[in-house]
């Protein structure tokens, strides 16, 4: 067996290698170097936004073999991905494959029990996030990582006091320093392609009529992350009467019901929406082809800056401390003094949407489209023009709330 290298990066073991050649004449063998698991795989939004973290990795472990285990519906986002040596699915199929092996660094940044489980059962040098202690409680399992532990339980200060972003919080538990690693996302050409013919097919082509997403989802983890229909009907008649910029509805599989609500409330039949028949990543190439992205604190806001689209994101029940916008775009926050809650239910009314003025938002809009694309070029409207000129842009937000 010494012929036979088990710890090269390229073996499989129960068929060839890629290369299909016997290690001893083999030109292509890497070692692993630093075995890496990282655990991450509840809230999308989160698991892509804990992506930057590979950039780092990569960069301080060049030669590092990295596992990442995420739950099913998370594996698009992390697919495609040259960063991720290996991806896997959480299942037990998963776990007592893992019970067999041993990793230099293990990083769990989900609370979930059963990834805070697997990071205490799982054999590795060193431990970095959260876990469970003998009593099936959650706990830390590094110094750095107590800060992230503590905001998870004291409202004032992560809803207050906290000024950090995720990526912040998520380096410092990894033992790490952000230093404004971007998102590591990566499209295929045929997803690419798919989005500029269901552009097309909209009467949405790139170079006449790309246009502005309005994301009107939001998920049902928490109320009120994005506006009411009616008040989405309000921002799409400004756009019309103020920017030369058509509006594409976009929305996510069962969200039907909300661009129809929206075309009703303006009387426009016509108004397109993207068709919710797609998964997530062709969602994503389409957020790629927009000018620019309008979407609450959601995995859309997320996908807007992670493909490097423009976006204004609004902001009520969630702390927008925590968002790293990259300089890509503008925050509105609610002006609702009981925001941020994080409720799933809330009785209050008018609600912290409700309280966003389209005025705002609109506002914020016109600054991103200014801007234009990160490398630049200024956001194309029909027939090529820039819609507006003349204003440069930051991470700066509008702000209301007296808390802040």
């Amino acid at each position: 067996m010494k012929e036979i290298r088990v710890e090269c990066r390229h073996f499989v073991g129960e068929t060839p290698c890629r290369f299909r050649r016997i290690c001893p004449e083999c030109p292509h063998y890497e070692e692993e170097g630093e075995r890496i698991l990282i655990l991450k795989w509840g809230a999308l939004g989160d698991v892509l936004r804990t992506t930057p973290l590979l950039r780092a990795l990569k960069k301080e472990f060049p030669d590092s073999w990295i596992t990442w285990v995420a739950a099913a519906e998370a594996l698009p986002l992390l697919e495609n991905n040259p960063l991720i040596d290996r991806l896997l699915p959480w299942c037990l199929e998963t776990l007592v494959r893992l019970d067999a092996e041993k990793f230099h660094r293990l990083i769990c940044l989900d609370k979930a029990p059963e990834a805070a489980a697997m990071a205490v059962r799982v054999k590795a040098e060193r431990r970095f996030g959260f876990g469970l202690n003998e009593e099936g409680k959650l706990v830390p399992l590094n110094p750095e990582s107590r800060y992230a532990y503590r905001l998870g339980l004291d409202d004032e200060m992560k809803f207050r006091r906290n000024r950090k972003t995720y990526q912040q919080i998520a380096f410092e538990q990894a033992g790490m320093t952000f230093a404004g690693e971007d998102y590591a996302f990566f499209l295929r050409p045929e997803e690419q392609i798919w989005a500029a013919e269901r552009m097309n097919s909209l009467g949405l082509a790139e170079d006449q009529r790309a246009p502005i997403g309005l994301a009107l989802g939001a998920g049902t983890a928490f109320a009120n992350k994005t506006p009411p229909p009616e008040q989405w009907a309000l921002l799409v008649r400004r756009i019309s009467e103020e920017l030369s910029v058509p509006v594409l509805l976009l929305i996510g599989p069962g969200e039907g019901h909300l661009a129809a609500a929206v075309r009703e409330g303006l009387g426009w039949p016509t108004l397109p929406d993207s068709g919710g028949d797609h998964g997530i990543r062709k969602f994503a190439a389409l957020i790629e082809r927009c000018v620019a992205v309008v979407s609450g604190d959601t995995l859309a806001m997320h996908l807007a800056l992670a493909v490097g689209t423009p976006v204004v994101a609004l902001f009520g029940p969630t702390c927008h401390q925590e968002v790293e916008m990259y300089g890509r775009g503008r925050k509105v926050v609610s002006p609702k003094e009981c925001g941020p809650c994080y409720r799933r239910e809330c009785p209050v009314r008018p609600t912290c949407m409700e309280e966003v003025a389209e005025e705002e938002v609109l506002k914020a809009l016109k600054t991103v489209l200014m801007y234009g694309r990160p490398n630049g070029s200024p956001v194309q409207g029909r027939g090529g023009a820039s819609p507006l000129r003349g204003c440069g842009i930051d991470d700066q937000d509008n702000r209301h709330d007296p808390h802040l």
